[in-house]
């Protein structure tokens, strides 16, 4: 009978630990699908490229944007609701962090507008985040066929499996988004120093090249003082 009881709580324990395994899969696949995109392009001297992000009604889009790469490192932005309405316009600026409430639903329109440069083309990196679309996360409805465990089960709470799960992703998902951030300033930093060395090291040598015609010129100078081409008669 005792040897019964520990097969029966065995087994327990080991439904208990596959339920919460079964939830935790669960919940990782269901974070899969991010709503959050980032794209590094290159916009061509004189043209301007746009794209489009969908934006439901009452929630939160997140724009941030640097030029990494380029003459001058500076882009026109501007960003567009549905109906063509300017919502944010910034002209001849590097990098910018704005958040927009769409007020209605559709496709916002964000332009970065390189046409007063004429010979000059500049990589661009931007990132959007979108939140509060689609509901929250970690709902009763994405354990589908889940059954919660009674009390004499286990002691393994689904709900606080669920929040402990919902905080970490938005912990990680906002770690993933500075790392990215981090990531463009540094690119832009590299740029400019690799930029900015071509240009010390093209000035050095010409420096030098400036300094040995001079010692060469005064050498040749001396020497024509000192030389007495008259003839002595003895």
């Amino acid at each position: 009978m005792a040897v019964l009881r520990v097969r029966i709580s065995c087994r327990g324990g080991l439904l208990g630990l596959a339920v919460a395994f079964l939830c935790c899969t669960g919940s990782v696949q269901s974070y899969g699908q991010s709503q959050d995109s980032e794209f590094t392009f290159l916009l061509p001297a004189g043209r301007s490229e746009c794209f489009y992000q969908t934006a439901v009604k009452n929630g939160t889009m997140e724009v941030e944007y640097q030029v990494i790469a380029g003459a001058g490192m500076d882009v026109d932005f501007t960003i567009l609701s549905p109906k063509g309405v300017r919502l944010i316009i910034e002209s001849r600026r590097s990098d910018g962090l704005h958040v927009v409430e769409p007020m209605e639903e559709g496709d916002y329109e964000i332009c970065f507008d390189n046409s007063f440069s004429r010979f000059s083309e500049k990589m661009v990196f931007f990132e959007i985040i979108i939140e509060g679309q689609g509901g929250d996360v970690g709902g009763d409805d994405e354990f589908p066929g889940i059954e919660e465990p009674d009390g004499s089960l286990l002691e393994y709470k689904l709900d606080d499996i669920r929040e402990s799960m919902d905080s970490l992703h938005r912990r990680l998902e906002r770690s993933r988004q500075m790392q990215t951030v981090l990531r463009a300033f540094e690119a832009r930093d590299r740029n400019l120093l690799e930029d900015n060395l071509w240009r010390v090291s093209f000035w050095s040598c010409a420096s030098v090249l400036v300094m040995l015609c001079v010692a060469l010129t005064q050498v040749y100078t001396v020497r024509k003082l000192f030389d007495d081409k008259r003839r002595v008669c003895t």
